[in-house]
C-alpha cells in the first residue's frame, strides 16, 4: 500500500518497505520500541512482561504480555512477515496458559518486569497495579477472558477470516494491528493501522468489553461494591468508591472541627495513622512516612490529602474493603455534632 505526499509538483508515491530488508527485527527492533510505547497500539495496555515463559515444559514465550484497565490480560504476538504466518494459533494456546493467573501472580511477573527494565526505578508493581486497575480491594480480579493482539506487517486471509470467526464467541477479543514501514529519504516511518476490528467497531468492542468485564467482577465474589455521597449539612457530594468515602468523611469531619485523635479511636487501628510534626507537600508527606514507619507501604496512603493538625500530620489509608460502611456509620454516630452523614448512591442502594 503506497504512501503519498504531497509536493510542489503533484503527489509524490512511496512504497512500502519491507522490514528484513530495513533491517528491523522483531524482537530486537519492534518488541523493544513497542514495549516502551505500547499506547500506539491502544491507550489501555500496561506492559507486564516481556518474553513471558511461566510455564513448565515449554519454551515457548509470549513476545509481550500485558494487562488493560478492567483485569484482562493481553497477549501480543508479533512478526514482521507479510502474512502473520500461524501467529493466531501461537496466541491462543498462549492465552489458554495464562486464563488461570491470579493478581497475585500478576504482581510477581510485573516485579519481575520492571527489576529488567527498570532495574534502578522506585515503582511498586502492586500499587502500580492498584492504581491502573482503580481497585478498590487488595486482590482485584483478573479476568480468565484473555485479550489477543496481533502485530504484524500485514495478514493473510487464512489467519484474518480465523480472527473473524473467533470474534464471534462471547469473550473473545482477538485484535489485528498492522505495521507499514516506508523509507523517505533518510527517515523510517512507520505507519500503525487496527484493521480487524476496524476502529469504528473496536470503540463499540471495547466498551461491551469493559461493561461484561465490570459485570463480572462484580458478581464473580461477595465483595461490597457500592458507592457512597458523604452529606454535610444536608448537601451530598458526587458518589464516591469506598476508600474515597472514608477519606472524605475524615476530612469533613476535621474541617468541623473534630480533632483527629477522637477520630483515630473510632476506626479501624492502623488505618488512620499520625506523623510527627507538620507536612504540607506530597512529597514531605512521603518522605515522613516513610521515615516513620519503614516498612510501610507509602502507595497505600492518602499521602496527597495529608491533614494537619495541631502539629501533627494525619493519613488515611486508601484500602478499606468491607470495613467501609461500618467506618462510616461509626462516624457519623460517633460525632452528631458535626452533622457529617452518608448515604448510598442510587446505583448501589
Amino acid at each position: 500500500m503506497p504512501l503519498y505526499e504531497i509536493g510542489e509538483h503533484g503527489l509524490r508515491r512511496h512504497e512500502a518497505a519491507q522490514f528484513a530488508v530495513l533491517g528491523i527485527y522483531e524482537r530486537a527492533d519492534l518488541q523493544r520500541l513497542l514495549r516502551d510505547d505500547i499506547a500506539v497500539l491502544a491507550t489501555d495496555l500496561l506492559v507486564i512482561a516481556e518474553e513471558f515463559g511461566n510455564w513448565e515444559n515449554s519454551r515457548r514465550r509470549i513476545d509481550l504480555l500485558a494487562i488493560d484497565k478492567v483485569g484482562h490480560l493481553v497477549v501480543i504476538e508479533l512478526k514482521r512477515t507479510d502474512d502473520g504466518g500461524h501467529m493466531e494459533l501461537q496466541a491462543l494456546r498462549y492465552a489458554a496458559m495464562i486464563a488461570a493467573m491470579g493478581f497475585e501472580e500478576v504482581v510477581s511477573t510485573y516485579e519481575a518486569h520492571l527489576a529488567r527494565t527498570d532495574p534502578d526505578g522506585d515503582t511498586d508493581a502492586r500499587s502500580a497495579l492498584l492504581a491502573w486497575l482503580d481497585a478498590t480491594e487488595e486482590t482485584p480480579v483478573i479476568s480468565s477472558d484473555v485479550r489477543i493482539m496481533l502485530v504484524a506487517a500485514d495478514f493473510g486471509r487464512e489467519l484474518t477470516t480465523t480472527v473473524l470467526w473467533l470474534n464471534r464467541f462471547v469473550g473473545m477479543d482477538v485484535r489485528c494491528v498492522r505495521l507499514i514501514p516506508y523509507a523517505i529519504d533518510d527517515r523510517i516511518l512507520l505507519d500503525i493501522q487496527q484493521v480487524i476490528p476496524l476502529p469504528e467497531a473496536g470503540d463499540y468492542q471495547v466498551r461491551t468489553t469493559q461493561k461484561a468485564a465490570t459485570q463480572e467482577r462484580h458478581s464473580s465474589d461477595s465483595r461490597d461494591w457500592t458507592r457512597y455521597h458523604i452529606i454535610v449539612d444536608g448537601q451530598a457530594s458526587e458518589d464516591l468508591n469506598k476508600r474515597h468515602a472514608v477519606r472524605l468523611m475524615i476530612q469533613r469531619l476535621i474541617e468541623r472541627g473534630v480533632p483527629a485523635t477522637a477520630i483515630a479511636t473510632k476506626v479501624t487501628p492502623g488505618r488512620f495513622r499520625r506523623l510527627d510534626g507538620e507536612h504540607t507537600t506530597d512529597e514531605a508527606v512521603q518522605a515522613a512516612l516513610a521515615g516513620q514507619y519503614p516498612d510501610v507501604n507509602v502507595q497505600a496512603w492518602f499521602t496527597e490529602h495529608a491533614i494537619v493538625q495541631d502539629g501533627a500530620t494525619w493519613l488515611v489509608r486508601r484500602i478499606w474493603g468491607r470495613a467501609t460502611e461500618p467506618t462510616l456509620i461509626t462516624l457519623r454516630d460517633a460525632f452528631p455534632e458535626a452533622r457529617v452523614s452518608f448515604q448510598r448512591a442510587a446505583a448501589s442502594a
